[in-house]
């Protein structure tokens, strides 16, 4: 069983989760440092990660002692006078001293309070620049969807057929493809507007709707619907009569024939360790191969992605172009979680569905090194954790 998981990916993951939240943790805890120390708090200690019995490492300078814990999961600021991490009340018990966070004016503790979170904000803003002015604003158009989209469970539920192209959601054009879902559950769509058979078609959203979209995690919706194409071949490809190539298109397995990627991914079920008949297009030609498929019904190759096959539309702007964008994405990102938040509490969406767990956190990070993907991935959650440190839960 061990060997079956990837450790390679998760051990990737892994990584980009340290290192994004010791950025995210760091500079929030930053944030209330240097505040402190600015109204002449004494600040006892700053560490990177928890340290509970035991430091990696720790060096005193002044009145601080800096420090890396063991515990990967956060760290801490202490500051003189204030009950926060450490829980240390016995200092609490004696006269307030001059250099202590109690001692100071209701506005100076308010700023060392929220230190941290304006840190967090500002860090999000910058990310969201950076990346803007980096790579540019890369999507998937609807227009580009050659063979339109397939339905999956949820999809046919509310009439979408495989082969349409959804173009609009309450009656507001759909440009980019990745954020269909987003705009339905965000702007709590009523319907939605697809082209079918070169007409177009209004679908009702039913109640519920909603909140099953979340609970999937936007997930058995729509796909794209693409051929299947080969990208590269593994070495450890088991054929027993010819050979895969890059380029062939994949159109029947088993005997059954079908000319999309999902319908593919189905058919194949249950075909596990079984050697079967594939039928590939290879140039004008018709050629048929025999392979092994293995325990987990792979055959052996990278298909082309819809990206690939469709192309992609990227938009590049100039550094002070990009400058109004990532306040804009920042505070989107930031709209669209308290949205969130909203939809637990007045019911549409169960908490159970949307709260994640560190592991489930880290799983966001893909299992290859993407600088664009992390930066993306710690912009927002360094919104989050702003807005998080805003709210008056101490769990949080």
């Amino acid at each position: 069983m061990l060997l079956t998981i990837d450790w390679g990916s998760i051990g990737i993951k892994t990584l980009q989760f340290i290192l994004s939240f010791s950025i995210l943790v760091t500079l929030h805890e930053l944030g209330h440092f240097v505040t402190a120390r600015w109204f002449k708090c004494r600040v006892e200690k700053f560490y990177l990660f928890f340290n509970p019995w035991f430091s990696l490492w720790k060096k005193k300078v002044g009145e601080t002692e800096y420090g890396f814990g063991w515990v990967p999961f956060g760290g801490y600021v202490k500051i003189s006078g204030m009950v926060d991490e450490s829980m240390d009340k016995e200092q609490m018990k004696l006269p307030p001293q001059p250099y202590e966070f109690r001692s100071k004016p209701a506005w100076q503790r308010l700023i060392i309070m929220i230190g941290g979170v304006v840190v967090n904000v500002i860090l999000a803003i910058v990310i969201f620049i950076g990346i803007t002015w980096v790579w540019g604003e890369e999507y998937m158009p609807v227009k580009n969807l050659k063979y339109g989209v397939y339905a999956d469970s949820l999809g046919k539920k509310i009439g979408i057929q495989d082969g349409d192209n959804i173009v609009a959601v309450n009656g507001k054009p759909i440009e980019d493809f990745g954020k269909l879902g987003i705009e339905i559950m965000l702007n709590d769509a009523k319907s939605i507007e697809v082209e079918r058979n070169g007409s177009t078609q209004e679908l009702k959203i039913p109640d519920g709707f909603i909140s099953e979209l979340n609970k999937n995690k936007l997930q058995n919706f729509v796909g794209i619907r693409f051929p299947v194409v080969v990208d590269s071949v593994s070495p450890a490809a088991v054929f027993k009569e010819g050979t895969l190539k890059k380029g062939d298109q994949l159109i029947a397995i088993d005997n059954k024939p079908f000319g999309y990627f999902n319908e593919f991914n189905d058919l194949k079920k249950g075909l596990e360790n079984k050697v079967v008949p594939v039928m590939v297009l290879r140039g004008q030609d018709t050629v048929q191969i025999k392979v092994q498929l293995n325990d987990k019904a792979a055959l052996g190759f990278v298909t082309k992605a819809p990206t690939d096959l469709f192309g992609t539309t990227i938009h590049h702007h100039t550094f002070f172009e990009s400058i109004p964008i990532g306040f804009n994405q920042c505070f989107a990102t930031l709209n669209r979680y308290i949205t969130g938040i909203g939809q637990i509490f007045s019911g549409k969406v169960n908490a159970s569905d949307s709260l994640g767990s560190v592991i489930s956190i880290g799983n966001t990070f893909p299992g290859v090194w993407n600088w664009e993907r992390f930066w993306t991935l710690t912009g927002i959650f360094s919104i989050i954790l702003a807005f998080m440190n805003i709210l008056p839960i101490p769990a949080l």
